[in-house]
């Protein structure tokens, strides 16, 4: 079953690359068959995060048409909030990019967080390693905005885009450092409302080395993306960032990040709440509860 697969997702056949990703998804047993067999590819992946309301989405329908145009082949994975009741995705791929929804050159696939505080999907390494195999040129993640307790898509995305508006002059003041770290380009969105100017130079200001742990500085690509206007420097940007990652150790340390959160969720899969706070109840029972004497059995 798996050979015949991971045959059909090497030809890029958008139906089997579907059904793989939903066996992931449900984490159908021997899935992991399927992951070890996958051979070495290097699709880049593009990470698209930053506030709702920022046109993520619309900058990712801009992208996928600069791409196409130029004969690519891409892959879409956007992360949506989880629906309380059935852990799917509430904003489905068909009222997203829908320009591209029958495009040979185009695949869209909804995830939903399922929890996950990051704002991607428990899965999205393996689901974005079963896409890097298939025939794509480009691989993008948009993320369901960021302000969560971790920024998870450093560790998956080869380049990292944060995509602001020129509203979001108060909030630069106080945003999280993590944001302002990850970010390998900015884009200012909607440059065409007031006061863009002036936002792209605080921002600017902002990221100077002096008082940003950047050693260089990073891109800001003004955009407004419902008109197409700036997708062309932002994909020269993002080219940009690509090659000058192959050429340093952060190719390296991105594989490490992934190695190291597969690990981590394999060593946690059999720690369930639930026994752990029985037992703990249990040892409670008899005044037997030290916490570090407990989790020494956790030990690997």
């Amino acid at each position: 079953m798996w050979d015949q697969m991971l045959k059909e997702i090497l030809k890029g056949d958008f139906k089997t690359i579907a059904r793989a990703i939903s066996l992931i998804e449900n984490e159908v047993p021997g899935f992991e068959e399927l992951m070890v067999s996958l051979p070495h590819f290097n699709t880049p992946i593009i990470g698209i995060t930053g506030p709702p309301g920022a046109g993520k989405s619309t900058l990712v329908d801009a992208l996928i048409g600069a791409m196409v145009s130029k004969e690519k082949n891409v892959a879409v994975l956007c992360i949506d909030p989880s629906s309380p009741f059935n852990m799917g995705a509430i904003l489905g791929d068909r009222i997203r990019m829908s320009n591209w929804y029958n495009n040979p050159a185009v695949f869209i696939r909804s995830l939903a967080t399922r929890g996950s505080l990051g704002g991607l999907h428990p899965h999205i390494i393996e689901i974005s390693e079963i896409l890097k195999v298939a025939p794509f040129d480009y691989i993008i993640v948009e993320t369901v905005g960021v302000g969560q307790s971790e920024i998870e898509i450093v560790g998956l995305a080869d380049v990292t885009t944060v995509v602001l508006v020129p509203e979001a002059g108060d909030e630069i003041q106080t945003m999280k450092a993590g944001l302002m770290e990850i970010a390998d380009i900015f884009v200012v969105n909607k440059c065409d409302r007031p006061d863009a100017d002036q936002f792209v130079h605080n921002l600017r200001s902002m990221l100077a080395p002096t008082f940003s742990r950047h050693s260089e500085m990073v891109p800001i690509i003004k955009t407004i993306a419902s008109k197409q206007e700036g997708i062309l420097e932002l994909m020269s940007a993002i080219e940009a960032v690509l090659r000058h990652h192959e050429s340093t150790d952060k190719k390296s340390w991105l594989i490490a990040e992934r190695a190291y959160y597969l690990i981590e969720r394999n060593r946690m899969k059999d720690v369930n709440k639930q026994r752990l706070k029985e037992a703990i109840e249990e040892l409670q029972d008899k005044n037997a509860f030290n916490l570090y004497r407990f989790i020494q059995q956790f030990r690997h």
